[in-house]
């Protein structure tokens, strides 16, 4: 009996130091969250069908590639911004070197990781001996690879940071080890990314074969499979097949394939894999947004309500998703499951009800109204989008107050606590009646209170002024 008692204890024990651990990982990578909002609208305001236009003036195509070059730069080095934030989240007395060490344990492992290449990928031109061919693109562990170097380099922060070694090398010792075993770390790490990565890859693909043939079930499951692996950073190896390479449509400018291409191109039948993101993106998860500000703490919903709604803006115009995904993930993994069902679910259902939508960029409101004329009953999609927004709102905040999910805002976090108290005093700062009102009562108050002690003095003096009378009178009678 004791034993099966321990065992479960165990088993208990080891679930909420997992979830402690799932949670810490949320946390961290709340600040290198916070610049993605910014970077995707300056992607999706220079792309080629807004500001990047040929018909625009070429003011405005130069602005529309420093948009682009500049929101880029935060997107594709997204994975090297997890690493630090996670190894600055995870070390305990975390400095400067802690941050130094992760980018230099990340970059040995993408530079690694580079030398392997991934059949399952669609090939890319490149200059090969003076000529252009195509060739396999290299392997790419994007977020998954950030996230597991940022951990590793900060266990190895916790166990060597005060490490002394000989005198002769002494120079090398302490905090300056961490990033020269950061490095090796990601040498081995990339070694062994790069022979798994590949098979787990190709298997994707070739799942991805198998959906394009599956009607609204396959939409169903590309989507729940597609939310399902960006925890891990695979999504893109399952987008491959369906979105770039599935099918062929003779368009005006010739021969097209993939669904992305084939929707741009006008193909009747192409939106399988797109058209259920739209309510998804646009409604459902900016509702959920409005579910978390609404379950954070009192103390701390003005900040985070300031934060989600930078997030549900960037969903809801541009289709990024990611920042308010990773708000959830980590600390509530169930209710990350739920929301990879659910998609699953608007994917299906809007593809059996004969919703066709697609996107260059993603399922965001700019491309909604810019492919607008070539979608079919893209009114539906609002429709379903403001009923899939109700469900997200319902079932986060039931989640969330039911079962305690440390979501953004609802722990004592001390970001939150000190944003929450210059929120707090800026707010005393304003001039107003109700600061003056205050300002009077607190002002009247120790008036009253020094008035009550004069006149308790006084009495004390008088009685004291009565014994000594009564004294000498007594002694005379005695």
């Amino acid at each position: 009996m004791s034993t099966a008692s321990d065992a479960a204890a165990e088993k208990k024990g080891f679930g909420k130091s997992a979830m402690a651990v799932a949670q810490r990982i949320g946390r961290s990578l709340m600040l290198p969250v916070a610049v993605l909002p910014a970077a995707a609208l300056m992607v999706r305001l220079g792309q080629d069908d807004l500001l990047g236009k040929k018909s625009l003036p070429h003011f405005l195509n130069k602005i529309a590639e420093f948009l682009a070059a500049g929101g880029g730069a935060i997107i594709n080095n997204m994975a090297l911004l997890f690493a630090v934030g996670v190894a600055i989240g995870f070390a305990k007395k975390s400095d400067g070197s802690t941050a130094l060490a992760a980018v230099a344990g990340y970059l040995v492992f993408q530079k690694v990781l580079a030398t392997f290449k991934d059949g399952s990928l669609p090939q890319v031109e490149a200059v090969v001996d003076h000529k252009v061919a195509l060739v396999n693109q290299d392997v790419d562990a994007k977020v998954l690879g950030g996230i597991v170097m940022g951990l590793v380099v900060a266990l190895i922060y916790q166990r060597f940071y005060r490490t002394k070694l000989p005198d002769w090398a002494g120079f090398f010792g302490g905090r300056r080890l961490v990033p020269i075993l950061s490095s090796f770390a990601g040498l081995f790490i990339g070694i062994a990314f790069g022979y798994v990565w590949p098979v787990l890859g190709k298997g994707l693909h070739n799942f991805g074969e198998w959906l394009v043939g599956s009607g609204a079930v396959g939409a169903g499951i590309f989507g729940v499979a597609n939310r399902g692996l960006i925890p891990i950073g695979m999504h893109h190896l399952l987008n491959s097949f369906p979105w770039f390479q599935a099918g062929s449509f003779d368009g005006p400018k010739g021969a097209v394939s993939g669904d992305i291409a084939r929707f741009l191109a006008k193909d009747p039948s192409a939106g399988q894999f797109m058209t259920g993101f739209f309510p998804i993106m646009m409604f459902a998860l900016p509702a959920a947004c409005l579910a978390i500000v609404h379950c954070a703490r009192p103390e701390n919903r003005k900040v985070v309500g300031g934060m989600m709604f930078s997030l549900a803006l960037t969903a809801f115009v541009t289709g990024v998703t990611e920042p308010i995904e990773f708000t959830f993930m980590f600390v509530a993994p169930v209710l990350y499951a739920v929301h990879a069902v659910l998609t699953g679910v608007s994917m299906a259902l809007t593809w059996a009800l004969g919703m066709k939508d697609g996107f260059g960029f993603s399922a965001g409101a700019i491309d909604f109204l810019l492919n607008w004329g070539i979608a079919s009953k893209p009114w539906m999609l609002i429709l379903v989008g403001l009923c899939f927004a109700v469900i997200y709102y319902v079932v986060f905040r039931f989640a969330i107050t039911k079962f305690n999910l440390m979501t953004p805002g609802r722990e004592v976090d001390p970001e939150f606590a000190e944003a929450a108290k210059g929120v707090a005093a800026a707010a005393e700062a304003k001039p107003g009646k109700g600061s003056k009102a205050a300002k009077s009562s607190t002002s009247a108050k120790p008036a009253k209170s020094a008035k009550s002690a004069k006149s308790q003095e006084s009495v004390k003096d008088a009685a004291s002024a009565k014994d000594a009378k009564a004294a000498p009178a007594a002694k005379s009678k005695g």
